[in-house]
């Protein structure tokens, strides 16, 4: 099948169908009942420009509704659409399974998490952007016509990190197209998060390491924080749920009270610097990078005084291993932060390779990272067009995200109450936050039914408040603890009996 480009509705050179492939219900490992996997290739609008690869999987018994899938990181490898969509509990059946019609591209290139070259090309960047949602979305509908003779009533996003920004350009960008999103810890504003992912890199790594915080002195600042604020949410789990009041607990006054080394010259693991401090503060605090992008200018900060651990994906420091990078940025060896920071300078911002991270001014590149947001950032494109249609957004983060701050979030959240008033925003957009959840790992891994919740709040206006979830760190799930979402401000406030800690009856959302 040949998908011409004036079905396309952004630029191309039309589409092409390569792999049909039949899979029978009862095929060894497949969960998905039966269905065709669909793959092919959507060619780039101008010359040398990379292709952009899709997958579409077509139930046999279809419920007449489509959802997909976003990426993560700088994309680079297909979505096929065949398993679970982001922070799905444990144990449900697969979107595919029940029904839906499933769908995901590859960004438009090729190239590891955090391979930033593709952005030295213009249309590259301009998919990876915002318009790959689009055109992987509109060849799916023509598949899906050519299959059932009709288009999905109803289609749906889900993702997390980029793949959330994803979910909210489905919103901001393609309102008519969607129906309903779930943004799970979206890089909604992904040049103002990478500008201060460098500066994070360059705290711990200027002045030839002094702020750095090694494996240890991080370790003994979590434990401080946890010490202070565990207790607050009315349970000691080793996870901070009211952070608002954690803010008040412990803070950087607190830090220079208890963990400075004498003299502020550093003695040691068991204590930190001056320089350190300064780090510290440096991190968690708001930093205003002197000119705006799409429309934002100030950084909320992270949570490395709320509970944050900076352990990236289970392992490896956010802030790495060595108290100077190396010559190739590169994680877990440099800090992740630091390595996603370096990208975006040397690829999108400067266009070269070669720079040096550490010598780079953002302020000297204003024009350049301005014109990459307008690009990439989804952060003022507004939501009236969604909303007008009926569309719903769930949003959801966790507490202690140290790869895109929950405060980030936060600030998304704020804006769209300025942009329609908080009575409007509730009708469409409804925000949780996630104490002990990570980016898509942690202490407390985040699962549930979300896929259910909006389909039910698009179809029956039924709009979520409180929902159940699970950790998905459990093995068996039917042994998995629960915990209430709650939507924000309010935190899951203990107020069960001792034993029943792992139950969501066992608490309450409350303010803090």
């Amino acid at each position: 099948m040949s998908i011409p480009a004036s079905a396309i509705g952004k630029p191309t050179s039309g589409a092409v169908v390569q792999t049909t492939t039949f899979v029978a219900a009862n095929a060894p490992g497949n969960t998905n009942g039966e269905y065709c996997a669909v793959t092919g290739m959507v060619f780039p609008a101008t010359a040398g420009a990379p292709t952009m690869e899709f997958q579409v999987n077509l139930p046999t018994v279809w419920n007449q509704k489509a959802l997909q899938m976003g990426g993560g990181g700088y994309d680079g490898t297909l979505v096929t659409g065949l398993g679970a969509y982001v922070s799905q509990s444990k144990g449900l059946a697969t979107p595919l399974a029940l029904g839906y019609v499933t769908l995901g591209g590859d960004g438009g290139h090729k190239g590891a998490v955090f391979d930033g070259t593709f952005a030295l090309n213009d249309e590259a960047l301009m998919n990876y952007g915002q318009l790959s949602v689009k055109k992987v979305h509109d060849v799916a509908m023509a598949i899906v016509n050519q299959r059932y003779g009709s288009k999905p009533r109803r289609f749906y996003f889900i993702g997390g990190s980029q793949g959330g920004h994803e979910a909210l350009d489905a919103a901001a960008r393609y309102g008519t197209d969607f129906d309903g999103v779930i943004a799970n810890y979206p890089a909604y504003n992904l040049s103002l998060l990478q500008v201060d992912s460098w500066y994070v890199g360059r705290a711990m790594y200027e002045n030839g390491g002094a702020g750095w915080l090694n494996p240890n002195k991080l370790q003994l600042l979590i434990n401080a924080v946890v010490a202070a604020c565990d207790s607050l949410d009315g349970i000691s789990d080793g996870i901070v749920g009211n952070v608002a009041a954690c803010k008040t607990a412990f803070n950087i006054d607190s830090v220079r009270a208890t963990l400075r080394c004498a003299g502020g010259a550093d003695t040691g693991d068991t204590c930190l610097s001056d320089a350190q401090i300064d780090a510290v503060d440096k991190i968690s605090s708001p930093h205003d990078v002197g000119f705006p992008m799409a429309g934002q200018q100030v950084f909320q900060g992270w949570p490395l005084l709320e509970g944050g651990t900076f352990t990236i994906f289970g392992s490896g420091s956010a802030f790495g291993f060595a108290p100077q990078p190396g010559t190739a940025a590169a994680f877990p060896a440099d800090g992740v932060l630091y390595s996603i920071g370096a990208a975006h300078a040397r690829y999108f911002a400067a266009k070269n390779p070669l720079l040096d991270p550490l010598t780079y001014d953002p302020a000297q590149f204003q024009a350049r990272l301005q014109q990459v947001a307008d690009i990439t950032d989804v952060t003022s494109q507004s939501l009236d067009a969604f909303r007008a249609k009926g569309g719903k957004v769930i949003l959801t983060h966790g507490t202690m995200d140290s790869l895109i701050s929950p405060h980030n979030t936060e600030d998304y959240y704020k804006r769209q109450v300025q942009a329609f008033g908080q009575s409007a925003v509730d009708g469409f957009i409804r925000f949780y936050m996630i104490p002990g959840f990570d980016h898509g790992f942690g202490p407390y891994s985040l699962g549930f039914d979300g896929l259910t919740v909006l389909d039910n709040w698009v179809e029956n206006g039924t709009a979520p408040d409180v929902i159940k979830s699970m950790d998905n760190n459990a093995a068996d799930p039917a042994t998995a603890r629960t915990r209430p979402m709650c939507r924000w401000p309010t935190f899951p406030r203990f107020t069960g009996a001792t034993g029943t800690e792992n139950s969501a009856a066992s608490y309450t959302c409350a303010a803090s």
